[in-house]
């Protein structure tokens, strides 16, 4: 049987969508769409997600609706396009970690250890819970999601020693996003949290700046972590999530049934990253492992441990910035799902 390339394979799927009614005319919209993440589909979730969306909107309006990308932090960092999104000067981003500068609640989706695995986190963000902090944002901030993706269950890395449980996390230099709670929950591990902006990150472990970091497995994997850090610890400690996020007045200015293909669109672009996203974070543990980092995968009782002594500490300073019925309401959603698992 001839094998089919994945690039071939996607070439043919978007020639697909892209054949049932096109009109010659030039676009009656466009909707300039950014992210940071590469455009290239099989190893980033963002540009497999975007890609999708721009397919389905262009095929399905034919042709009168235009989806311009723009990848690879083209037009800034995930704050500035939050800014332009909010402003109107883009239509719309996916992004994720800042998205809770914006919008403080949407920090409590980066609770440590709340999601035991990534099929509650889709339930939860998928359901009614997800439906309501999605109101609640686009209330306070004028940006509408029109679905959750996935950045993936993030992991921390370092190059001193392996790392199985929170007491060797003490003293060990980390670095995390410029976010307070991944601050407040690198210190309640015992270890010194160190904010870095990302495009200094490899420089700071280069140089021992730092000793660690945490992001997810694929990030690990594509950025090269493996040649400055050793050891790798799957604790899973938070389940990134991305936010595609369109500027409500470009929202409301679409007609109704414009406005639920990009609904629709988004929630198919949002399955399709989350496949990518875990194909990729399935593949890249054996990949950092063949790259020689050790691999530390810690045990129920570890896990216990990591959650028991960062949960708690990030949760008493959660609350001080959210209305704690935000962290209820999302551990309620959390129990509801594992039951109907």
């Amino acid at each position: 049987m001839k094998m089919i390339s994945k690039g071939a394979l996607f070439g043919a799927v978007s020639m697909a969508a892209a054949s049932f009614g096109f009109s010659a005319h030039a676009a009656d919209v466009t909707l300039n769409f950014a992210h940071v993440d590469p455009a290239e589909w099989t190893t980033s979730k963002k540009g497999a997600a975007s890609q999708v969306f721009k397919n389905i909107v262009e095929a399905e309006s034919g042709g009168r609706i235009e989806v311009a990308l723009f990848p690879a932090g083209s037009l800034g960092g995930e704050t500035d396009l939050l800014q332009n999104t909010q402003d109107g000067t883009l239509a719309m981003s996916m992004v994720s970690g800042p998205f809770s500068k914006v919008c403080p609640e949407a920090a409590v989706l980066d609770v440590p250890y709340v999601f035991p695995n990534a099929n509650v986190a889709w339930n939860v963000l998928d359901g009614d819970f997800g439906k309501e902090l999605a109101a609640h944002c686009l209330e306070k901030t004028g940006l509408r999601t029109l679905a959750y993706g996935e950045t993936g269950f993030r992991n921390f890395t370092n190059s001193k020693r392996a790392v199985a449980q929170p007491s060797d996390m003490e003293g060990l230099k980390i670095r995390v996003m410029t976010v307070p709670l991944f601050v407040e929950m690198v210190k309640a591990l015992g270890g010194e949290p160190t904010p870095i902006p990302w495009p200094e990150v490899p420089t700071a472990l280069t140089t021992g700046t730092v000793d660690g970091q945490e992001n997810p497995i694929s990030v690990i994997y594509a950025n090269k972590f493996y040649e400055m850090q050793k050891y790798l610890t799957l604790d899973r400690h938070v389940y990134g999530t991305d936010f595609i996020v369109v500027n409500e007045a470009i929202y409301q200015d679409l007609s109704e049934a414009d406005q639920a293909l990009l609904r629709r669109a988004a929630g198919v672009a949002s399955n399709v990253g989350r496949a990518i996203q875990q194909f990729n974070s399935a593949e890249g543990v054996a990949k950092l492992a063949e790259e020689g980092m050790e691999v530390t995968t810690p045990t129920a009782e570890q896990l216990k441990a990591f959650r028991d002594a960062a949960q708690p500490a990030v949760i008493e300073w959660l609350s001080g910035q959210i209305d704690a019925q935000w962290i209820e309401k999302l551990q309620a959603a959390v129990t509801k799902a594992e039951a109907s698992m």
